[in-house]
């Protein structure tokens, strides 16, 4: 589910005051999030030589009619392949060993765990350019929890990719969902995205809202209005009547 809505300025988008869509009573329509192989490496961005890359940004200012011999630039193509392999390094991790098994019995703990106001960053497949904001995730235990200090790391492990906001949310209820099996999981994340204020329809103050839900959450309107009550806490949107 994607929401797009303004908001008066601020700094960096939190999770903001949404009310529920009516629609979501009747759940039949939605589908099952894919299943997440938690093991499988995508191929990252590599320099087999330990050049090529650097090579290739360098190529990529040159097109656009930069001077890469000038003081400035000289360091820049290297700066470049280090910051995409960065911000793409995502793609070649195993979530496993990112979270170094840390997945413990839940002794009897059955209420909703929710870690809120996660920073991320990412960029948008469509035109490299920067999205971020903030994401919530809430599960409630059957057997297992996870260290809370893991649930920022498993977000950080699908942000640094190229993505969609909708896949990005998905992802991590995913993730949860194959880590824990819990009775039901919600994400929830708010983000500016560059290539909308930047390029395009220039809309600097476009705030995106994507939520994602997975068993009990899925199935109970009351959880579902629970959750968003909670990651809305604190952090409301401004009323634009009162900007």
């Amino acid at each position: 589910m994607k929401y797009e809505f303004s908001k008066p300025k601020t700094t960096l988008p939190r999770s903001g005051e949404m009310t529920e869509n009516r629609d979501m009573k009747n759940r039949e329509d939605y589908e099952p999030s894919p299943v997440i192989n938690l093991r499988a490496k995508q191929p990252g961005v590599t320099a087999p030589d330990g050049d090529a890359l650097t090579g290739i940004c360098r190529s990529l200012l040159e097109e656009l009619g930069e001077d890469t011999e000038r003081e400035g630039l000289v360091r820049t193509p290297a700066r470049m392949a280090e910051s995409f392999r960065y911000l793409t390094s995502g793609n070649g991790q195993d979530l496993r060993e990112v979270l170094n098994e840390a997945v413990f019995d839940a002794e009897d703990y059955s209420e909703p765990v929710l870690v809120r106001n996660v920073e991320f960053y990412s960029l948008c497949e469509h035109h490299l350019l920067p999205f971020f904001g903030h994401m919530s995730v809430a599960y409630i235990p059957s057997r297992k929890v996870i260290g809370l200090s893991k649930i920022p790391r498993l977000i950080d492990v699908y942000a640094r990719r190229l993505q969609l906001q909708e896949r990005l949310t998905n992802q991590v209820a995913g993730a949860i969902q194959e880590l824990l099996d819990p009775k039901g999981v919600a994400v929830w994340a708010t983000a500016f995205h560059l290539c909308m204020s930047m390029r395009g329809v220039s809309k600097q103050e476009s705030v995106t809202g994507t939520m994602s839900f997975l068993g009990d959450y899925r199935r109970d309107a009351g959880l579902r209005r629970e959750f968003l009550s909670l990651v809305q806490r604190d952090n409301p949107l401004p009323d634009p009547e009162s900007a």
